[in-house]
């Protein structure tokens, strides 16, 4: 009878021990989880995120401004979440080979940051299991900001899912976009010169105001050395030309009917290069276009002898100062009617800036980390570091700020790009204008304002980010590589008048040869699926 006894209470007490450790196992605290292999709990709200220390590696492209260990930006990020960063960081010019060998050796960090993945990329890796879904993180609770902003914002969601239902990266977000290539500026020292009080309106216009430019001597040297026009390669200028005549990109658009186009075939793509070779023919477009650098066109500008420029603001080519002198240029109209139009920034970037590997033994915590950044408070801390070193609050409640004086002097961006990574790379994250107030100076201001006022009203965003199936992406890809150089070879061929306009039916009689129309086919496929995701 007493071992009886002895023996049940031996095994009482083992049902009690394990059912405390099986207890211990599936404990979770503000919503957060652990597990029986000693994995820490993670908070789906507040900060730390985890309750004990862990280290994650983290892959990214590197601009070389500075240790990434000892920025200030990712210290405070240690300190707020609990998760320590192991970096593996790669020179921006060869971080694309790299992240293709990373990927072919299976060698994975545990997230990638700055990732720049393409929708091909997003769904080759999501399919082969080398990324993560992220969808179940963000709808369960690991995301919350991010969440808040796809719950508002549905066509972002759409955007970032591919073909099988998965979200496997993150972009970046700004609502507030506008600009999808940089603009085009007006010398305002020509336009002073020359007396012109009113912007040109329309093609024929423009012609003549370029006419005026070379002929008259707007910079007062006494030599006709203006270049009214001035680019590289067109690069610079095609897509804000291309609206001149209704297409408002440079490769595919899609139609208020929902119609795909790839623009190269279109009529309004021969009304562009038939206006750029009578440009080219008569000396208003820079001779040395498809020859020159981005420095080289730039030394000119410095010289004040070009009239007409794209670059992202208009001193990087006059080498002034910010002001208010020379303008944005309106886009003009052309004989096609509903002229012009302009490119609009979609919201969100066309390629995945973060994902997570299968690597990763902490996914949700990562989650939490990275929605941070979605945030007015991640947003402030990864644009312009922490509070008391490159800004302070005028009003915290309203969230106005201003600059402080850079610690030792020199230039602001060049020193904030030595205390966070959010610095020459497109990373994760939302543009959001609360963090900038207080901040932005009047040339910021007018900056907007020309914006809202020439290209705003006119602008509509090309196509959504759609993304086609292995097999369409591998079937594009490889018709798109031949169409591409043949495109870009006929582009400068038919602007100098090495190839006559007259030619313009057999050189789209190629490109249907070459799959033109079947690349039509595969996006009008992705756009109709899109178009049909809830």
């Amino acid at each position: 009878m007493k071992k009886s006894v002895r023996a049940l209470s031996l095994l009482m007490i083992l049902i009690l021990t394990v059912s405390l450790f099986t207890a211990c196992g599936s404990s979770s605290t503000n919503g957060g989880t652990a597990n029986g292999d000693n994995k820490p709990t993670v908070r789906k709200d507040g900060f730390p995120i985890v309750d004990e220390p862990i280290t994650l590696t983290v892959m990214s492209q590197d601009v070389g401004m500075a240790d990434w260990s000892t920025m200030p930006v990712l210290q405070e990020m240690e300190k707020l979440t609990n998760i320590r960063l192991e970096y593996q960081l790669v020179p921006m010019d060869s971080f694309a080979t790299k992240k293709n060998l990373i990927f072919a050796s299976g060698d994975y960090p545990d997230f990638l940051y700055a990732a720049d993945l393409t929708p091909a990329e997003q769904v080759t890796y999501g399919s082969q299991g080398a990324l993560i879904p992220l969808e179940d993180l963000i709808d369960e609770g690991y995301a919350p900001n991010l969440k808040k902003i796809l719950d508002e914002n549905p066509d972002i969601r759409k955007n970032i899912t591919t073909p099988d239902g998965h979200i496997y990266a993150l972009p970046f977000i700004d609502k507030a976009a506008v600009w999808y290539r940089g603009p085009v500026w007006y010398n305002g020292n020509f336009l002073e010169a020359l007396g012109v009080t009113e912007l040109p309106k329309t093609t024929d216009e423009l012609y003549a105001y370029l006419k005026r430019v070379k002929e008259e001597d707007p910079n007062g040297n006494g030599q006709q050395d203006e270049i009214p026009l001035s680019s590289v390669k067109l690069d610079d200028i095609r897509m804000f030309f291309l609206g001149f005549w209704g297409i408002y990109d440079e490769v595919r658009y899609v139609d208020d009917e929902g119609k795909v186009h790839y623009t190269p075939q279109e009529e309004g793509y021969k009304g562009y290069l038939t206006f750029l070779n009578k440009l080219y023919s008569e000396g208003l477009l820079d001779s040395e276009t498809f020859s020159q650098t981005d420095d080289q066109k730039k030394a000119k500008g410095h010289d004040n002898r070009v009239g007409l420029f794209s670059d992202y603001f208009p001193y990087f080519t006059m080498g002034d100062e910010p002001s208010f002198k020379h303008p944005l240029m309106t886009p003009v109209a052309s004989e096609i009617e509903g002229t012009p139009v302009y490119g609009k920034h979609p919201g969100m970037s066309a390629n995945g800036t973060f994902a997570i590997t299968s690597a990763n033994p902490y996914p949700e915590a990562t989650m939490r980390w990275v929605d941070y950044l979605y945030s007015y408070e991640g947003a402030t801390l990864f644009n312009q570091g922490p509070e008391g070193l490159l800004w302070e609050y005028v009003d915290e409640e309203n969230h106005i700020k201003r600059w402080k004086e850079v610690p030792g002097g020199g230039d602001r961006e060049e020193y904030r790009g030595t205390i966070t990574p959010n610095y020459g790379i497109l990373t994760p994250g939302i543009n959001d204008p609360e963090t900038v107030k207080g901040l932005r100076s009047e040339f910021d201001e007018w900056i907007d304002k020309e914006t809202q006022e020439k290209l705003a009203p006119i602008a509509r965003v090309p196509f959504p980010n759609v993304y086609l199936t292995v097999e369409e992406q591998t079937e594009a890809s490889a018709l798109l590589a031949d169409l591409n150089t043949y495109v870009e070879q006929m582009e400068a061929k038919f602007v100098t008048g090495a190839e006559p306009l007259s030619n313009w039916d057999q050189y789209v009689e190629q490109l249907k040869k070459m799959g033109s129309d079947r690349i039509v086919e595969l996006y009008q496929a992705a756009y109709d699926r899109w178009n049909q995701n809830q």
